[in-house]
């Protein structure tokens, strides 16, 4: 009876022994695969990365100058970001948010193209 009641009592005034999730989160270890980014605007379309990926997740459309992930099928392995000449791809430590439905990650050079050219002409009549 003694020692349970030390032992209660031990654990009354001691420290969690968890972490508190909700309100403390552990950071990233170094080197997490989370998911892949891409920045567009330096990307060529070479379609190295495509070419590399082992679990054909990535889809590059030259003519079109579009980029497709279907993060579905992507093992995060990191080749097509070590392999891009140049290093437009970036693994994040984030992962991704949960879903409902299934979605494609696909990056359009030339709709932001034509968006920045957009908010030229507007800052240019507004300006005049």
């Amino acid at each position: 009876m003694f020692g349970m009641v030390k032992n209660v009592l031990n654990n009354l005034f001691s420290k969690p022994a968890t972490r508190l999730y909700p309100k403390e989160k552990r950071p990233f270890f170094k080197g997490t695969r989370g998911s892949l980014e891409i920045e567009i605007e330096k990307c060529i379309f070479c379609g190295i990365c495509q070419r590399k990926c082992p679990a054909n997740a990535i889809t590059v459309d030259r003519s079109s100058k579009t980029w497709q992930l279907n993060q579905y099928k992507c093992v995060l392995c990191n080749v097509c970001v070590e392999s891009c000449p140049k290093k437009c791809l970036i693994s994040k430590e984030q992962f991704n948010n949960p879903t409902t439905y299934k979605e494609l990650y696909i990056q359009k050079q030339e709709a932001q193209e034509a968006a920045q050219e957009k908010e030229i002409k507007v800052a240019g009549v507004s300006s005049s």
